[in-house]
């Protein structure tokens, strides 16, 4: 096994590398980001590795502070006839007592520089190119190793990308690549990784298996959280309540309901954050609407007639279930529900537990509560804008993510997905009602037919 890549992340103070490195690895805890200069006061590393096997190791220094006074001490370093080169004129500075009083940051830096194989050299693009930029620049050129300009903070307002782009073209640095660290693009690591492998031909090999492990990655990540609202979206669906005709005991119900279905969408918020390595805070929602709820319908729509059909048997008895008509809202047995009645009871055992007791309970003035299609709809809108939100999210972001109007036409305005029209029919799918199956075929089956369908539209 060879050894691993050695990067230093190096550069002027307060400009994001610590926030860099805590979005290649992932790790919203890695080191102190902060808006103060000089944060990061030593040297601290990462690893990345693919299949138990290390890759990279990035190093994380501290800011440099006073460039302009170590470019003039360096070049007043040499002895009378001497002509060091830039390696050589740094190790003589390192061996100095300057490196461990006036410049012990800088030191810092360049020992670890001249550690590893190459160099990120971050800039804040929002910052005018200065004299100690450049001056910075030829310092650590002094160490002899590759050096990769990284853009950071292009996705702000205000940035001077061309300016940089510019300046670094003239002291000869044509390579660069452009990486927000607080938003980076979805092909920002693979072009990072490919940049540094026209630097570093050798690790050109283990810079590909980087890149290959991170969007594997990414997508499989992208398909547990289609998973995570497939899960919320047939719990929520298949959620019904049952409650007596009674104003009082309705409010009642319904608040339980909204309660019962807003810590259901928490917990997949949540679940959404762990599985792309975010904090519980770093997201916030807009509370539900109030819930009007719906009743009646659901246990007469086409899937659950036609299941009664199904284990009756066929012939008659399961035409006449299929077409019978139940006046719920007077209160009365009609001769369609009674012919219902003697369908299931017909069924068989099974067939009359499943349903049996929830046609009773209507015949005898309950209503049976659920939630209406329009939530279903803001539940996936949500869910989806979050899921999207985190994919493109760096673990350098300082504020929390927002989720209130979100604009997806097949969602908000499309007929709702076959999947979970299904759900409504199937109450036992429910995680959220007693004598739950989560393991059902069925269940199942529908689960994965609207993962699927999330992942595509």
């Amino acid at each position: 096994m060879s050894a691993p890549l050695k990067l230093a992340l190096v550069g002027h103070t307060n400009v994001g590398k610590t926030s860099l490195l805590r979005t290649l690895t992932r790790d919203v805890s890695f080191g102190e980001v902060s808006h103060r200069p000089s944060t990061t006061r030593h040297v601290e590393g990462a690893r990345l590795s693919v299949d138990g096997e290390p890759l990279l190791e990035l190093y994380d220094t501290p800011g440099l502070e006073d460039a302009i006074a170590l470019l003039d001490h360096l070049e007043r370093i040499e002895r009378p006839g001497e002509r060091l080169d830039g390696p050589a004129r740094t190790a003589r500075f390192l061996e100095g007592s300057e490196a461990r009083q006036r410049f012990e940051q800088e030191a810092k830096v360049l020992r670890q520089l001249l550690a590893s194989d190459a160099g990120l050299y971050v800039i804040d693009a929002r910052e005018p190119v200065l004299a100690k930029y450049k001056d910075e620049l030829a310092v650590l050129a002094g160490c002899g190793k590759p050096l990769l300009p990284v853009l950071n903070f292009v996705a702000q307002p205000g940035h001077g990308e061309e300016r940089w782009r510019e300046a670094l073209a003239r002291l000869g640095l044509h390579a660069l690549v452009r990486f927000d660290s607080v938003a980076p693009p979805i092909d920002g690591e693979r072009r990072l990784y490919e940049s540094l492998a026209l630097l570093l031909e050798q690790s050109r090999a283990k810079l590909q298996r980087l890149i290959e492990d991170h969007e594997a990655q990414a997508a499989a990540r992208l398909s547990e959280g289609n998973r995570l609202i497939a899960e919320l979206l047939v719990d929520v669906a298949a959620c019904r309540r049952g409650v007596a005709a009674q104003p009082e005991l309705e409010r009642g119900a319904i608040r339980e309901l909204h309660d019962a279905v807003r810590a259901r969408e928490q917990r997949c918020v949540e679940a959404l954050l762990r599985l792309y390595g975010f904090r519980a805070q770093d997201a916030a929602t807009a509370d539900l609407p109030l819930l009007d709820g719906r009743w009646g319908d659901d246990l007469f729509n086409p899937e659950t007639l036609k299941q009664l059909g199904v284990k009756i048997g066929g012939g008659m008895a399961a035409g006449a279930a299929a077409g019978a008509g139940v006046d719920l809202m007077v209160g009365g047995i009609t001769l369609g529900a009674a012919a219902l009645l003697g369908a299931i009871a017909g069924g068989g055992a099974q067939t009359a537990r499943h349903y049996g007791n929830r046609l009773l309970g209507k015949l005898k003035g309950q209503r049976e509560l659920t939630v209406d299609d329009a939530v279903l709809r803001l539940l996936a809108l949500r869910q989806r804008q979050l899921l999207a939100a985190l994919a493109a999210r760096g673990h350098a972001a300082m504020d929390a993510i927002r989720l209130d109007a979100a604009d997806d036409k097949a969602w908000r305005e499309g007929k709702l997905p076959e999947a979970l029209q299904r759900c409504r029919a199937h109450p036992d799918w429910s995680s959220l009602n007693p004598a739950a199956r989560l393991q059902d075929g069925e269940r199942q089956a529908a689960l994965e037919a609207l993962q699927t369908e999330l992942g595509s539209t």
